[in-house]
């Protein structure tokens, strides 16, 4: 990864974006694009829209949603304590203890989501999982009065964790489910707006809003643009950690490759042809069945209008829906090669409706 991508991707990871509120990043990824596409744009729902060579035949779009996981303000007690709902799939055993910022029109807020001290708990509440309606955030205010002061309800939380490097290439943060997918079709689109008369389609790379909230942006963003193929990029569970098992919850490896998806949700001559051109490229790649949904934008794309040919292209990650999400430098870039590969591959003659 070049050291320019490496602060772009920094930038993204280190501002909020919990479903609904992703302005922030949106500014960001919009900047970066603006200066590396022939047109960008932002729709009604806050996706962001950059395009390359719109006028050819062929549609491709990518996708990869901006949005974390993250909680909201709903009730502050009269001590000042403040309660919170979800924005996204917590769990919230992992919850209790952490800081967490606020983020309000007056700026950013810290806290802590406040738990009853171990030795004051009775035996049978040690083992016990708190309920979320249970937890609190803790900002250090004497009461309600002051917190209403700089916070309202209705306010965004996210997670007081930022990015930082590991060992071995590997990279530590919350929010690359799925900032990094943000981040890849920003790649892919400034390696093919290089070269774009190579490329044989109009390309559509889109940071799409509110997937941990129902895949929203991705389906409003498919039906405007309607393309002939569709790829979304996510992350996928690495499963090489002690407490997984394979038989159970697949072989996907951090650091062994990319990952390509196949079941009813992928079209096969996409997956085919991505699997094809990791092999002609010596890409590092792992194959992922998929038997159901995907539960990712890939769900939302492929059944959009009268339909769209459908791939889903994912990162490994160790610990997803954590504070602490691990994902591999190497297959990361992986990913944007085989992309650009793809992007550079396709043409407007190439029939991707199934055999018959």
């Amino acid at each position: 990864m070049m050291k320019k991508s490496l602060v772009f991707l920094e930038k993204l990871m280190n501002l909020p974006s919990p479903s609904g509120y992703e302005d922030q990043v949106r500014t960001v990824w919009y900047k970066e694009l603006k200066k590396n596409a022939d047109k960008i744009s932002v729709d009604i729902h806050g996706n962001a829209i950059a395009v390359v060579n719109e006028k050819q035949k062929l549609k491709v779009m990518l996708t990869g949603h901006m949005d974390e996981l993250g909680f909201q303000v709903s009730y502050v007690d009269d001590k000042g304590f403040i309660y919170f709902g979800s924005l996204g799939g917590f769990d919230i055993g992992i919850v209790a203890g952490r800081k967490v910022r606020i983020h309000t029109a007056k700026g950013m807020v810290l806290g802590v989501i406040g738990k009853k001290a171990i030795h004051l708990m009775e035996k049978a509440q040690r083992d016990k999982v708190s309920k979320q309606h249970e937890l609190y955030i803790d900002i250090g205010a004497k009461n309600k009065k002051e917190v209403l002061k700089i916070i309202e309800l209705g306010d965004p939380v996210t997670y007081d964790a930022n990015f930082e490097k590991l060992r071995n290439d590997n990279m530590v943060s919350r929010a690359f489910d799925n900032k990094i997918g943000a981040y890849i079709i920003a790649e892919v689109m400034k390696e093919i707006y290089k070269k774009k008369e190579k490329c044989k389609a109009a390309l559509y790379s889109v940071a799409t809003v509110q997937e941990e909230v129902g895949i929203r942006g991705a389906r409003t963003a498919s039906y405007a643009i309607n393309p002939q193929i569709g790829i979304a990029l996510d992350v996928t569970h690495a499963t090489d950690t002690p407490d997984t098992d394979a038989k159970k919850d697949g072989d996907v490896k951090l650091g062994a490759g990319v990952v390509i998806a196949r079941g009813p949700n992928i079209n096969e001559k996409v997956f085919r042809m991505l699997k094809q051109i990791a092999d002609k490229k010596k890409i590092k790649y792992q194959i992922e069945p998929s038997s159901t949904i995907t539960g990712t934008d890939a769900n939302m794309i492929q059944v959009t209008k009268a339909g769209i040919a459908t791939g889903l292209v994912s990162i490994p990650c160790r610990y997803m829906h954590t504070n602490t999400e691990v994902v591999s430098e190497k297959d990361v870039d992986a990913a944007v090669r085989l992309l650009v590969e793809f992007c550079f591959a396709i043409n407007a003659k190439m029939d991707f409706t199934p055999a018959f």
